[in-house]
């Protein structure tokens, strides 16, 4: 294996095609080199339809720099016409840090007029991962503050490690939360206690967040540093076996629903069934049901 390894790194193509062969399951695809700071893996085994998007820059926090956004905007539109994806993790590889937000060493060189594009652009990605068609669980094992934190509200679940530090802290820079910090905290924790997190730039704990309803699970650390994800893939195990179309529809009736009143959210509820009314997993899930086996779901 090893001497098949070396001549495959000889090759010319190699940068273009590099697999890569993890420990517990995991199978990684890089397009390049400059993968190395964020990654695209695909599960397999008990977690197969799990894709984890990680983050690796160390040295910077894994903050947000052009060619992050870049990297991680291509890897959202990947997963989002695959239909083999059921479920998406976003996680850390860099020990003790999630994300610490924009690279503020990238954009104090910047000149105002390339501020906004930036901000913008950052905003756009945040929200591609609300919607992605299958659920989005971030998990946190070290710090997520202003856009990393922003990053992780985008998603549709979130676990934090007892010990992880978060909190947008953008009123510390003169600055608001420009990646939905403003819009999306006060409808996970409430206007009240989101108007105290951001004028005091508060920063706080996993279990905190817990108990705010910030994150729905706060896990006590463990030795590798990896709680947080372990606990995601056992949460996003349990969503595989689920109608991937089922599923697909009570995300989008959630997301719109609660942006509306009662009766507009459920006229929004009736059109989302309705689209899984004629699919094949429904038949399925009746001839499973009748036959006391276990659905076998096409995502169709």
């Amino acid at each position: 294996v090893n001497m098949a390894l070396k001549l495959l790194v000889k090759s010319p193509n190699f940068s273009r095609y590099l697999t890569k062969y993890l420990g517990s399951g995991q199978r990684l695809f890089s397009a390049d080199a400059s993968f190395s700071e964020f990654e695209l893996r695909y599960l397999d085994g008990e977690s197969e339809g799990i894709a984890v998007m990680a983050m690796n820059r160390p040295k910077a926090k894994n903050a947000f720099s052009r060619n992050l956004l870049k990297l991680m905007d291509e890897a959202l539109q990947t997963v989002k016409y695959d239909k083999k994806v059921r479920a998406v993790i976003v996680r850390s590889d860099a020990p003790g840090i999630f994300c610490a937000g924009a690279d503020l060493k990238e954009r104090a060189k910047m000149t105002e007029g390339e501020v906004g594009p930036f901000v913008a652009k950052g905003r756009q990605v945040i929200n591609e991962f609300t919607y992605l068609p299958m659920p989005v669980i971030v998990a946190m094992d070290g710090a997520a503050l202003g856009g990393g934190l922003e990053m992780a509200m985008a998603a549709d679940l979130r676990i934090a490690a007892s010990n992880a530090k978060m909190g947008v802290v953008e009123t510390r820079l003169g600055i608001i939360p420009g990646g939905g910090g403003t819009q999306r905290l006060p409808r996970l924790v409430g206007p009240a206690i989101a108007k105290e997190l951001i004028f005091t730039a508060r920063v706080i704990d996993g279990d905190e967040a817990c108990k705010i309803g910030l994150v729905n699970h706060s896990v006590p650390q463990n030795e590798a540093g990896d709680a947080a994800y372990q606990r995601a893939v056992e949460l996003a195990q349990e969503i595989l076996p689920n109608g991937p179309v089922g599923v697909k529809m009570a995300k989008v009736a959630i997301n719109r629903g609660i942006e509306v009143d009662l009766d507009s959210g459920l006229q929004y509820e009736q059109l989302c069934y309705a689209q899984v009314i004629p699919t094949k997993d429904r038949i399925e899930a009746l001839k499973a049901f009748k036959e006391k086996r276990k659905p076998n779901f096409i995502g169709e």
